[in-house]
């Protein structure tokens, strides 16, 4: 991994790559950019620009995924 930068997810602090976008931090942890709700600085990030908001130090995000079920 490159240069990181601070960042602060549901509460826990990680590292993630300097310039990576929200969709590509979303993805290292595991998660469907595309089955998430995220919060960035508390405010909500529209689902069809998270591939191109890139994370900056410092960031605190909210992330919330959808579960299917019945």
């Amino acid at each position: 991994m490159g240069e990181t930068v601070a960042v602060t997810i549901n509460g826990e602090t990680r590292r993630v790559e300097k310039g990576a976008s929200i969709a590509a931090m979303v993805g290292a942890i595991g998660l469907d950019a595309t089955k998430v709700a995220v919060e960035r600085n508390r405010e909500i990030v529209p689902r069809s620009t998270l591939g191109d908001v890139a994370v900056a130090e410092g960031d605190a995000f909210e992330i919330v995924h959808f579960v299917g079920g019945g």
